[in-house]
């Protein structure tokens, strides 16, 4: 029985935020072949079916960092309340995002959220490495991902400022 609580947290730490990311997911797929697909996107912006895996990765490995970050620091304590603070803020923007752009359709508020997204993950990121190098180093993806996000999402409003 020890074993398996052992690995409860592990498991639990990783597969949040990819729940998290199919619940939003769902709410996608109504909306891509309707009114995304509508939107002038740039040459770059990756296909579609790009999107599921990448997110799925970086889910993952945020995740397992957050895991990494938690048992470093001995569980949610006074030495995890900041990094694990700022990880759980920078996510709930993140999972905010879907339903903003693609229910809400607000590409500017969109861009808004991916913007404070990134300087929190930023920030979570920062906090990760003096508690887990690791942890951090697999946070490197995900900020890199939100950079051309962050690039996707300002190209789509700019160039989509007067589509319902």
């Amino acid at each position: 029985m020890e074993v398996v609580s052992a690995w409860a947290p592990a498991v639990g730490f990783t597969l949040l935020p990819p729940a998290g990311g199919f619940l939003g997911s769902t709410l996608t797929k109504k909306k891509l072949p309707v009114w995304y697909e509508s939107l002038q996107k740039p040459s770059w912006c990756p296909p579609n079916w790009v999107f599921a895996p990448v997110w799925g990765a970086i889910y993952t490995s945020m995740g397992y960092g957050s895991y990494l970050v938690w048992k470093e620091a001995g569980g949610f304590n006074k030495k995890s309340v900041i990094p694990l603070g700022l990880y759980a803020g920078q996510l709930a923007l993140n999972w905010s995002w879907t339903p903003i752009f693609f229910r809400a359709h607000k590409m500017g508020w969109g861009l808004v959220t991916l913007l404070l997204t990134t300087g929190t993950a930023t920030a979570a990121t920062v906090s990760w490495y003096k508690v887990n190098k690791t942890a951090a180093y697999l946070m490197i993806p995900y900020l890199a991902w939100l950079t051309l996000a962050s690039a996707l999402n300002y190209r789509v409003w700019k160039d989509n400022r007067d589509k319902k």
